[in-house]
């Protein structure tokens, strides 16, 4: 009887018990919906835009080098600042090239000294030619004049041969005009002598003419030589200004005061480099390459020119947009990429040779393509997430597929419909399946969104 006292006892104990655990979860409260902010994911044309890593290279980089060797006397201009072309940057000792330019200067004096001299000795040559000349002619006379008198002689000589024969003529007679023809043909033989010795002077004075004709020759040549001597005297005297051939940027002297130095030097003296406009050098992908070369094989008329923007070391970007002017002969077999050159305007000389930048480009627009903001879209260990509200506004968790990035929107490739909304705040805070409640974009949202 005690017994079924006590049990009676425990199954009202548990009633009461059970009863009141059933009371408290009815008056327990179901948590409310989680409040998030949507946005429509939407189709736009989208441009993409590349990025690559690259430096900044001078429009043109003189390496200064001295010309002559000497040694080094004086620096002309501050380093780490802009100098004109043909600015002095550095003077080599002048004295020795200044002693050679004199003595260049002596040796042109003395060659047309000389050339005076040979072209004197022509002129009295050409004289002498003359002179001898005029003898052989002379010589010519004599012999026509000692062979008419002969002729006239012997035509004595033959009328009185056979008039002495028969007496008619004395013996005297006839032995005088034999003795006159004799003679005659001695003045002849006498002056076809003289003919001959006035040609030997001829040719004696002629090769005399010739030899002051190639003497005169030889001192034009002397003076030629001495001429270029002189120039290139005066070139080297000139050279130990060291000038720069640019207007530009200059850098740290290379050598000290007072050493030697030569064009042979490994290291240049300084260089100076025109720096506005400046040129960015990166490499892009082969393939972007050849579409690229393609693309203006295809379009002959399209432009080549694509313009570039400039992102810094230190985040913020260059004001100035640049273009793109060229692409390298040849691919780089190694990284199998093309270097590009890029330029951009620099007028405040703000950008240096050897600075890091990033260099951006639209490459293309993609048409129709579907984005949501980026603060939409959640990596998740390597997988991009995105939070979709149903209809009945329940939250469905999927994994996407980004297809680039444009300003602070992704675009997405695959897993996402147009429309579809997608939840761009409170996404941390919702599970797949999850009831949620669209709050109101706040004045500052909308208008972000727009």
């Amino acid at each position: 009887m005690t017994d079924r006292r006590w049990f009676v006892i425990g199954a009202l104990l548990g009633a009461i018990v059970s009863g009141c655990g059933d009371a408290s979860r009815a008056a327990a409260p179901s948590p409310p919906p989680a409040v998030v902010v949507v946005e429509a994911a939407v189709q736009q044309d989208v441009p993409i835009s590349a990025e690559w890593v690259g430096t900044l290279v001078g429009y043109i980089n003189a390496q200064i080098r001295p010309r002559v060797s000497g040694h080094l006397m004086s620096q002309n201009y501050k380093e780490g600042t802009m100098v004109k072309s043909g600015d002095l940057l550095f003077q080599v000792d002048p004295r020795p090239y200044q002693a050679a330019l004199d003595q260049a200067e002596a040796n042109l004096l003395q060659a047309q000294s000389q050339l005076s001299q040979a072209k004197a000795q022509v002129s009295a040559s050409h004289a002498q030619v003359s002179q001898a000349l005029a003898k052989v002619a002379q010589s010519e006379a004599d012999v026509k004049r000692a062979e008419a008198d002969q002729r006239r002689t012997e035509l004595d000589v033959g009328r009185y041969t056979p008039l002495a024969e028969h007496g008619s003529v004395s013996k005297q007679e006839m032995d005088n005009a034999v003795q006159h023809n004799l003679a005659n043909l001695a003045a002849v033989a006498a002056a076809r002598a003289g003919v001959e010795n006035a040609q030997a002077t001829v040719e004696n004075a002629r090769a005399a003419l010739e030899k002051a004709q190639a003497d005169v020759k030889t001192q034009e040549a002397n003076i030629a030589a001495a001429r270029a001597a002189l120039t290139n005297a005066s070139l080297n005297l000139g050279y130990t200004r060291v000038v720069s051939p640019i207007s530009g940027l200059a850098g740290f002297r290379g050598a000290n005061i007072g050493d030697y130095v030569s064009p042979t030097d490994q290291n240049p003296l300084t260089t100076v480099s025109q720096v506005d406009p400046i040129y960015a050098e990166f490499p892009i992908s082969e393939q972007r390459a050849l579409g690229l070369v393609r693309g203006w094989n295809a379009e002959p008329r399209a432009p080549r020119e694509i313009e570039l923007e400039l992102v810094l070391a230190d985040g913020s970007v260059y004001p100035t947009r640049g273009r793109a002017v060229a692409l390298d002969r040849q691919v780089d077999v190694t990284a199998g990429t093309v270097l590009a050159r890029g330029v951009f305007p620099n007028p405040g000389n703000t950008l240096r040779p050897g600075q890091y930048a990033k260099i951006r480009a639209l490459v293309e627009t993609k048409k129709s393509a579907l984005t949501v903001p980026q603060r939409a879209v959640q990596n998740v260990q390597g997988t991009y997430q995105i939070a979709v509200v149903r209809p009945d506004d329940t939250v469905d968790v999927r994994a996407v597929k980004l297809d680039g990035r444009v300003d602070m929107r992704y675009v997405i490739a695959e897993g996402l419909k147009p429309g579809e909304r997608v939840i761009v705040e409170g996404g941390d805070r919702v599970r797949s399946g999850q009831k949620v409640r669209i709050a109101q974009a706040t004045p500052a949202q909308a208008g972000a969104k727009k």
